[in-house]
């Protein structure tokens, strides 16, 4: 009965903590794990790992992509793109965005400072991306419910994101802020965030497709949700914005440089890493297509079966979006972004080692995932993320290998 009474009194004054202080609660023991599995993998790292034998836990942090973003601070972007030896381009600084690295530089310099100032951004955006998850959830799903999603996308498989100098973190938050702006029908604060979404990091084109399909939502609801011209010209520009601002990083790169296909032949050249034979053109859904084929042959399935398989993937992915009834309990506008982001994915992208990175996005989704009320089932949901946390932090850094160096 004691234990019963400590238990309720527990969860009571829990619940009478202000949201914030609940979510920085969470989202600080979330990164206290985090950094263990850091060190972890950090004690794990053999010599054959692109770190070397035990490196530093801020060694860590700054490894991959974060190199680029460190040297776009100090160096720019090229006006002339390099180049191998059969005259292909090769990876570049083109395919990254300059909002972090600039916020960076900005904040801390272009030494250590920067990369001080890139891992604060990451942490403080992941706080306020939590913070703004709740509050775009809490209206659906309920105020528990929308917590405990918090904690999942705290801990999540990718988590680890919240603490790199890498700006998925930023953008989480911008997209977070914009997607509550669409579900409060605020729509004069994406003149802001839409641009600043598109210069740090590619998917405001999806957003701008969520735009497309709210107004066609909207248009038929009118007679239960009045809609005013006022509204339907904010919704048309900020589509029209985040249209021209996700077409207008190819143009400028085009533009720089003196190659129309820049942006494209940078991308490509990730691609070319699996594909030699690739051309470099880029073709909407050809690169999702041409890797089903390729991951399949690679397990001795066959490009047939990889065909398939994408196909089954496609369908299943619609219905669950379209039926699913927990997915249903996050609201139409969030269902939309995420339908609209693996439609742009779908277009766009050769799925590789960044393919889970690439999903952090869909995080709202995590509301559907907090839906069911049994402890049980939340609290395997944590265990699952933790573990999913360290099997691909173990992966891409304890045992990361090829690590780049530029001269």
């Amino acid at each position: 009965m004691a234990v019963a009474e400590l238990s309720e009194s527990t969860a009571h004054g829990w619940r009478r903590l202000p949201v914030a202080l609940r979510v920085a609660i969470v989202y600080l023991l979330a990164r206290v794990v985090t950094t263990a599995f850091f060190a972890l993998a950090a004690q794990l790292s053999t010599a054959a790992s692109r770190y070397g034998e035990r490196p530093s836990v801020g060694s860590l942090l700054m490894g991959w992509d974060a190199q680029w973003y460190w040297y776009i601070a100090v160096h720019g972007y090229p006006t002339t793109l390099p180049l191998d030896e059969t005259g292909q381009v090769t990876q570049n600084q083109w395919a990254f965005m300059p909002v972090f690295p600039y916020l960076a530089r900005l904040l801390g310099g272009t030494g250590t400072g920067w990369q001080v100032a890139a891992i604060v951004i990451s942490l403080v955006a992941g706080y306020l991306a939590c913070l703004v998850l709740h509050a775009l959830l809490r209206r659906r799903i309920g105020r528990t419910a929308a917590m405990w999603a918090v904690l999942f996308f705290a801990n999540a498989p990718l988590a680890a994101m919240f603490q790199v100098a890498y700006a998925e973190s930023l953008f989480l938050l911008l997209l977070f802020a914009a997607l509550w702006a669409v579900d409060r029908r605020h729509y004069g604060w994406l003149y802001p965030l839409v641009p600043l979404m598109a210069f740090t990091r590619p998917g405001v084109l999806a957003f701008a497709l969520l735009l497309g399909a709210h107004a066609i939502v909207r248009w038929r609801r009118r007679e239960h949700e009045p809609l005013r011209i006022g509204q339907i010209v904010h919704i048309v520009l900020n589509g029209l914005l985040g249209a021209a601002a996700g077409l207008s990083w190819p143009l400028i790169a085009g533009a720089v440089t003196g190659q129309p296909d820049a942006y494209f032949a940078t991308e490509s050249s990730w691609r070319r890493g699996w594909l030699p034979d690739d051309d470099g053109s880029f073709v909407p859904f050809r690169a999702f297509w041409d890797a089903a084929g390729f991951w399949f042959s690679q397990w001795g399935l066959g490009e047939t079966v990889g065909h398939v398989a994408l196909i089954v993937l496609v369908i299943a992915i619609a219905a669950l979006l379209l039926f699913g009834p927990r997915v249903r309990r996050v609201g139409t506008d969030l269902r939309l972004w995420s339908a609209s982001y693996l439609l742009y994915l779908f277009a766009v992208f050769f799925p590789q080692s960044s393919v889970f990175r690439l999903l952090l996005p869909l995080s709202p989704l995590w509301g559907a995932a907090a839906v069911p009320r049994s402890r049980g089932w939340r609290v395997g949901v944590v265990l699952a993320c933790l573990l999913g946390q360290w099997w691909w932090i173990y992966n891409m850094y304890a045992l990361g290998n090829t690590y780049w160096q530029i001269p």
